[in-house]
């Protein structure tokens, strides 16, 4: 069995005696290292009471280096890098500061958001390769947890004591309806006028399905809904068939052109989604997500 290390054995007192080794003094150890000279005395002294023998001696006010602190120099040195490369492995077998970075994204955010954000990703930190994860809200909340997602640009989720959230924008939600539709030139729809309609919408689990369920909570009925659907697009692409009406975020506005018309909702049924981008606390040091936060709150701000 091995002996075992004293207490009083440190990787930072390792890191002042190389330090000192290095630089010949007290002074210049010290300022290499901001502290004060008397902690890298103190320092050096704890590790000779560490390795119980003497590493150091006195010539005049000089302290100068043994074949012992030279030995055990030569050991710390291998130890330290050593221990700083298997920290570094172990970061990037978590995901930390890997050259790869998974966005989980929601699919109506592709349009603009996404983009926009991984381009000035790419240019803060070139060698990063960016991938995306496309899901609902619920399925990216539960990627995140789960460690296969770094982040998530979606709807900002209830307060979680293991998540962060920056927020980016907010945007409306809109009553759609198809170009020919008898609702298409109205000023905003009274959602009690709609009882008889045939609606389509997406599944449980993405936010916009829960402001549906919501408005029409507040409507007091419950809408017929003919279809569920697993994304955005192809919720569009039913509405600008025909197929039914739904409720939409105004970030989608564009994507049909004139075939889709997203029209105001009256104030009772109004509401808006807060979109951000959401990351464990845990690993808000990672200087992969540390360059996503500040390209984030960059466009926040430019944007506002």
């Amino acid at each position: 069995m091995r002996d075992r290390i004293d207490d009083e054995i440190t990787f930072r007192k390792l890191e002042v005696l190389l330090a000192f080794m290095q630089t010949g003094s007290l002074a210049k150890a010290a300022e290499a290292l901001n502290v004060s000279t008397v902690s890298v005395h103190r320092a050096l002294h704890s590790l000779e009471q560490g390795v119980r023998c003497a590493l150091f001696r006195h010539e005049g006010r000089n302290l100068r280096s043994t074949d012992a602190a030279q030995m055990l120099a030569d050991v710390a040195q291998e130890v330290i890098t050593l221990m700083s490369d298997g920290i570094r492995a172990t970061r990037e077998a978590a995901g930390y500061s890997s050259d790869r970075l998974k966005i989980g994204s929601l699919y109506s955010l592709t349009i603009r958001t996404v983009p926009g954000i991984v381009v000035d990703i790419k240019v803060r930190r070139p060698a990063l390769q960016v991938e995306l994860v496309l899901g609902p809200n619920a399925e990216l909340i539960e990627k995140l947890k789960q460690g296969a997602i770094d982040a998530a640009l979606m709807a900002l989720p209830d307060a979680e004591p293991e998540i962060e959230s920056i927020p980016l924008f907010e945007d409306d939600i809109f009553f759609a309806a198809p170009a020919n539709s008898p609702y298409a030139n109205l000023e905003a729809v009274d959602l009690r006028d709609c009882r008889d309609e045939t609606f389509v919408s997406l599944g449980e689990g993405f936010a916009t399905y829960h402001g549906f369920q919501e408005a029409f909570r507040v409507a007091e009925f419950t809408p017929n809904v003919t279809m569920r659907v697993g994304d955005i697009f192809s919720l569009m692409n039913l509405v600008s068939g025909g197929v039914g009406y739904t409720l939409l975020p105004g970030r989608v506005r564009d994507v049909f052109g004139d075939k889709v018309q997203l029209i105001a909702l009256k104030p009772p049924y109004r509401m808006r989604q807060t979109i951000g981008v959401s990351f464990l606390r845990a690993r808000e040091r990672d200087p992969n997500l540390l360059a996503l936060m500040a390209v984030c709150r960059l466009r926040t701000r430019n944007e506002g």
